[in-house]
Parts: structure tokens; C-alpha cells; sequence
């Protein structure tokens, strides 16, 4: 495991033991680098791992954007945020020599990795997101045919409203991806029936 400041992030790089896609860890609001690392281990236990920290701070808890002190996102920042994450996966790619990552993210990190795919979807081999929403229209959309991704929200999440998760899969739908969307008896927390699905999924994907 190494774990550095270099290629603009703080981030955590562990090789994997198999060639499949490398897991990019997106972690939720208050976590770090080391914060999805167990989670990734568990659900795929031979991935090769790149963690990135956010570097915004938010009463000393990091996230990968801002927000408002109403809680609104900062969309100026958000595309800003956006662009740097990608650009420090182009350079992390190269330095690392690893192939298109499969994003796995979680809340705030989940919401950052919709934005990269809608930006760069090139760059990625799938996505798995957990809790994440859709509080604008960031229409126009690239063409995302056939990229497979797994959205998995918690009907009744107290921070996310179910119907903003529906509608970032139906958008992400919408551009061509090949969505499997699930609704689970769950609030904002993870749960065993999330790294299930989780696992599964990466297990026929990756």
C-alpha cells in the first residue's frame, strides 16, 4: 500500500492480485482515503485500489465539492472539483500504469463520480454508486452506450430523497448507460444487502 501526496491528491494506491478493472474509491462526507478501502476489500478482494481524499474541508470533514451553508450543492466548484478528480485519474493512471477504473462511490463521492462519467466517460469501465442523487439537470448528455452502472438507494434515506436517486437513474438511462438501479429497505447507511449487490455486480463486471 502507498500512500502519498503526489499527482495533486492525497490518495492511497494498493495493486491488486488479478487483471480485472481497478476500483477508483470515492468515500462520503467526513471519510479519507482509507475510509472504502475495508468496504472494497470485502465486495472485491482482488482489485487493485486508487483512494483520493476531497480537499474541501467542511467543519474539518472532507468532501470532493462544496456546499452551501444551506446545504445547496456549489455547482460552480462541483464542475471545478469534477475536472481536477479527473485530471488527477489521467495522471494516476500513467503513473500507476493501471487500466479504466470501475468508480465506486459513496454519497458526496458517488455525486463526484456521476459528474466525471457525464464529463469523461472514457475514462471509466463502470460505476457503482450508493446514495447518490441528482439535484440538477446537467443536461447535455454524453453518450454513455452501454456503460454498465450500478445505482443503489435506501427508500428511506433521511439525507437523500429516493426520487432524486430515481431521477439520476433514469438521466443516466437517458444517455445510453446500462443501468441496474435498486431500491433497498435502507436509510442513508450502508447495509449487508448493499456490499451483496455490490459484490455481484463487480464479480460479473470486472
Amino acid at each position: 500500500m502507498t500512500t502519498t501526496a503526489d499527482l495533486g491528491f492525497i490518495h492511497t494506491f494498493l495493486p491488486g492480485r488479478d487483471d480485472g478493472s481497478p476500483l477508483l474509491l470515492l468515500h462520503g462526507t467526513g471519510g479519507d482515503e482509507n475510509d472504502l478501502i475495508p468496504l472494497a476489500q470485502r465486495i472485491a478482494p482482488d482489485a487493485t485500489l486508487l483512494s483520493p481524499r476531497g480537499k474541501v474541508s467542511e467543519n474539518g470533514m472532507p468532501r470532493f465539492f462544496r456546499r452551501s451553508a444551506e446545504g445547496a450543492w456549489d455547482l460552480d466548484d462541483f464542475r471545478l472539483r469534477t475536472a481536477e478528480l479527473a485530471d488527477f485519474l489521467a495522471r494516476a493512471r500513467t503513473s500507476y500504469r493501471i487500466g479504466k477504473p470501475i468508480a465506486l462511490g459513496y454519497s458526496n463521492g458517488a455525486n463526484v463520480a456521476w459528474s466525471m462519467l457525464l464529463k469523461q466517460p472514457d475514462a471509466f469501465a463502470g460505476a457503482v454508486l450508493m446514495r447518490a442523487m441528482l439535484p440538477f439537470d446537467p443536461r447535455p448528455l454524453p453518450d454513455l452506450a452501454g456503460l454498465p452502472i450500478l445505482l443503489l438507494a435506501g427508500k428511506y434515506d433521511e439525507l437523500i430523497p429516493v426520487d432524486r436517486a430515481g431521477l439520476l437513474a433514469a438521466l443516466l438511462g437517458e444517455a445510453g448507460a446500462d443501468v441496474t438501479y435498486e431500491v433497498l429497505p435502507a436509510g442513508h447507511g450502508l447495509t449487508p444487502e448493499d456490499l451483496k449487490l455490490a459484490a455481484e455486480w463487480l464479480a460479473r463486471r470486472r
